[in-house]
């Protein structure tokens, strides 16, 4: 089934602007060499860059992939190399940065649409609490001076500004703002976001195998460099891509606190699809939604079923389950309830702030979706994910 989704006209335009320097996608070694000249890169440090060769060249081969798309590749890559090679420099630069200790951090896992976003968003409240905002991780650095740090916010709010200008549903579905927390997967290498995308199967298979702890060791580096000379707070990081790579996780960050939130994985899904189609619908033409479907179902059950077979050697003080209802019904009650998970504070400052951090965003219209417009239905989605709902149902009793 091709998208039936409305192609918006700021889309269609920059198709036809970037037709005529698209065609180095037809040598993405070439490309990427290009790329990699530029962004610079570490001595020692192949085994890293050449898993953007290989993913450059898989995002080259999708045969459905438009101008955007192929120009989203290469930012991806880009930004990626840019990162890693500033990182190192400042590591050499100042090795105490290094020395740095990233103290029992909180990482918010759980399958996608599960409120990561709200719960990472009221952690963030508290004054004693460290979120990475999107700027800095879009271009992570040292930021001495203040002309640096104004200049990377314009250049992140103009990068969100052009996201909403080419997906403007997107806004509505996950809001981004360059000065608001956001999430561990802009820094953390090889995670599953080019495969919403365009379609690389060799890179899922490859992702499938991969070692993780060199990209958290990398991931550790980067809240290093936010953290060099600037007061230590906790860390309070997220993303569901972490659900998969809990003992990478915790082989970098032994002490760390996972709060891993829950949701009806048929809702999950329908929900997740719906935003993977706000991305693909400008990368990919034609688009077919029940391919989409099919893969995500399969690609959020590996996430899981990852993550469930880790939560045994995590120890229990560890781990702090988190339903749905706490903070998506109930936040007034379900915020403190976190805090006290997770050892903190719960202030009276905290209480009034909850209310501008849970309210939807000005001008966002509703979220809506089916399971069926990506060629699934419940008792699909049910039947993969069984083993989730049975500790789901285990959560929401406790």
């Amino acid at each position: 089934m091709s998208s039936s989704f409305s192609v918006p006209f700021s889309l269609k335009l920059a198709n036809l602007l970037l037709r005529p320097v698209s065609g180095s996608r037809r040598d993405p070694d070439r490309a990427f060499d290009r790329i990699l000249a530029k962004a610079g890169q570490a001595e020692g440090d192949e085994e890293f860059t050449d898993g953007f060769r290989f993913l450059m060249r898989g995002w080259a081969g999708d045969e459905h992939l438009t101008p955007v798309g192929w120009q989203s590749a290469q930012s991806h890559v880009r930004r990626h190399l840019t990162n890693r090679a500033r990182v190192q420099r400042l590591i050499a630069e100042h090795p105490e940065i290094e020395q740095e200790p990233i103290e029992r951090p909180v990482f918010v896992v759980g399958l996608p649409r599960t409120a990561t976003t709200l719960t990472h968003n009221v952690l963030s409240i508290s004054d004693d609490h460290r979120c990475p905002l999107l700027w800095e991780l879009v271009a992570p650095d040292l930021y001495a001076s203040e002309q640096r740090r104004r200049k990377a916010i314009a250049s992140t709010r103009r990068w969100v500004d052009g996201i909403n200008l080419l997906a403007p549903r997107f806004r509505d579905i996950h809001p981004m703002t360059a000065e608001g927390p956001e999430e561990c997967t802009f820094v953390l290498p090889h995670v599953l976001v080019p495969l919403s995308q365009a379609r690389i199967p060799e890179y899922q298979a490859w992702h499938y195998e991969r070692d993780f702890v060199a990209d958290y060791r990398h991931l550790k580096q980067v809240y290093q460099v936010l953290q060099y000379g600037r007061p230590r707070r906790r860390w309070v990081l997220k993303s569901p891509m972490h659900t998969e790579h809990l003992t990478a996780l915790r082989t970098v960050f032994p002490d760390a606190t996972i709060v891993w939130t829950h949701r009806d994985p048929a809702t999950v899904v329908a929900s997740f699809c719906s935003l993977v189609e706000q991305g693909m619908i400008g990368t990919l033409s034609p688009l077919d939604l029940h391919e989409l479907g099919a893969q995500w179902l399969e690609l959020l059950h590996h996430l899981v079923r990852r993550g469930m077979a880790a939560r045994a050697a995590i120890p229990r003080e560890a781990l702090v389950d988190a339903p749905y209802s706490w903070l998506g019904t109930d936040p007034a009650t379900g915020a403190p309830k976190l805090y006290d998970a997770i050892g903190a504070h719960w202030t009276d400052a905290d209480a009034a702030r909850l209310p501008g951090i849970t309210a939807r965003p000005k001008g966002s219209r509703p979220h809506r979706y089916d399971l069926a417009r990506y060629g699934l239905t419940r008792a699909d989605v049910e039947s993969v994910f069984a083993d989730y709902n049975a500790l789901r149902e285990e959560v929401d009793r406790a």
